[in-house]
């Protein structure tokens, strides 16, 4: 019974306690109401004076977050660092279509010259080659100040299997 008298005991004291913590922050927040209040009917222009200083740092620590420093470069398509006689595959990293493919050509830096507005540029054998089609690396081009820009590579599989043209290296993942 007395560990029973003495759990009883503890548990008032801490009920009291608790009952005193509770009114002594009432008791402060209705001073801190009250002090305003009358700072308000007293001296307005100090009131609404720290009511703006206020808010104008609650907005100035909203808006000014983010990360020091210099800023960061932005990040696009990288090159790999492609190996001659390595196995690679096709993927086109300037689009998010899964059906675009990537043109093979007889010479680097045709790609852009090429002009495929006729049907036969389009529709010919072995000129496009869809993503994911295994290649293997044969030469590597350095181009307008890039090393390894362009690769010739080699089609590994399909019934263009053995054919050889040249890409983009960044076309080669």
């Amino acid at each position: 019974m007395s560990e029973e008298n003495a759990k009883k005991e503890e548990n008032a004291k801490i009920e009291e306690s608790t009952k005193k913590s509770v009114e002594s922050a009432k008791n402060i927040a209705g001073n801190l109401i009250s002090s305003a209040l009358s700072l308000k009917e007293k001296n307005p222009k100090v009131f609404f004076g720290a009511v703006g200083g206020i808010a104008l740092l609650l907005v100035i620590g909203l808006f000014s977050g983010g990360e020091s420093g210099a800023p960061s470069q932005p990040t696009g398509p990288t090159i790999k660092n492609l190996q001659v006689g390595q196995r690679y595959v096709l993927k086109s990293v300037n689009t998010y279509d899964p059906s675009a493919t990537i043109r093979l050509v007889s010479a680097p830096g045709t790609l852009a010259a090429y002009d495929d507005t006729e049907e036969a540029d389009r529709t010919g054998t072995c000129q496009h080659f869809a993503q994911g089609t295994p290649v293997k690396v044969l030469k590597l081009q350095d181009a307008f100040g890039t090393e390894n820009t362009f690769a010739e590579v080699s089609v590994e599989e399909g019934e263009c299997k053995g054919k050889t043209g040249w890409a983009l290296a960044i076309d080669i993942q």
